[in-house]
């Protein structure tokens, strides 16, 4: 993890829910800020490395290790997962006291969004949705970009927590409006990396000098986070990192869903979710998003 300064905020007694590769360096920001942190994984060793690497404490239920906490945070994989570790005996819901607040930021459904916070409101509980932007390199550098829904006092009393982690958390509405912000997040990703995919294969084509190329229309008007970061690496065919292809399906899987309640047009999403469909059948479903140009490599 990157060394940073973390602005003083008084120490909170915090969970987190979830050690995948944004939980574990997420919840070390948490430490790191001086906040008392106990961690969940539904793997019981990655928690205990994670105790041992920080010095925080590791508990074997969800309930337990959001007893007595102000702020629970959580970033699992999709809905039934949110659910597990909210809901029933053993879940954080349980555990947790009056007037406490579970922060989700997993991406998942604005339905889960506003399902949970109605059950935490009718428990005299708090809930925020929370996804965040920035991949596994903003959780590690603590410069993750939150979107929020929910109540907004709510969610003043956990910004000063949560900038341990984040570059800036902001609310954009009412419970389900994270979950929704995060959507137009991937749709926007989806239709950037499709055009930058075939514009990097159209060059190659025409056998022109990529790098160099990207190097001068990244100073105009076709720039973008995904050539600046991705193009390079897109010409050199090297996609084994940043946020895997399956993952995007999950999010864009979200995205076709609440299309269908909200009736707007995804035309182009829908037509990459189904490229992406292709990389994963050519067995990249772990490599990074930018690997939709593989498909455009195919031998005729």
């Amino acid at each position: 993890m990157h060394p940073r300064s973390y602005d003083p905020t008084p120490a909170r007694k915090v969970a987190f829910l979830g050690l995948g590769v944004m939980g574990y360096p997420m919840a070390g920001h948490l430490k790191r800020a001086g906040h008392e942190v106990t961690v969940y994984n539904r793997t019981a060793a990655k928690a205990d490395q994670w105790a041992a690497e920080f010095g925080g404490r590791a508990a074997p239920t969800p309930r337990q290790a959001a007893h007595g906490a102000d702020m629970v945070f959580a970033c699992v994989g999709n809905d039934d997962d949110l659910r597990s570790v909210l809901l029933g005996e053993h879940g954080a819901f349980a555990g947790m006291g009056p007037e406490a607040v579970f922060v989700d930021h997993t991406t998942a459904s604005a339905e889960v969004a506003r399902e949970s916070y109605r059950h935490a409101r009718h428990q005299g509980l708090h809930f925020l949705d929370a996804p965040v932007s920035g991949g596994q390199a903003g959780a590690v550098n603590g410069a993750l970009t939150v979107m929020v829904g929910g109540d907004e006092p709510v969610v003043e009393r956990v910004r000063p927590v949560a900038m341990a982690f984040s570059r800036a958390f902001t609310r954009i509405g009412d419970s389900g409006s994270g979950q929704l912000a995060k959507m137009v997040n991937q749709i926007c990703i989806a239709g950037l990396l499709q055009g930058l995919s075939e514009g990097v294969s159209f060059g190659l084509a025409a056998g022109l000098d990529m790098k160099l190329v990207l190097e001068v229309i990244g100073k105009g008007a076709a720039q973008s986070w995904q050539m600046d970061n991705r193009g390079k690496t897109m010409v050199e065919d090297r996609f084994d990192f940043g946020f895997a292809v399956d993952w995007m399906r999950k999010d864009l899987g979200l995205c076709l869903d609440e299309a269908r309640r909200n009736r707007a047009p995804l035309p182009i999403t829908a037509l990459v979710d189904q490229f992406y469909g292709d990389v994963q059948a050519m067995g990249g479903g772990r490599n990074d998003t930018s690997s939709l140009i593989r498909r455009l490599r195919r031998p005729a």
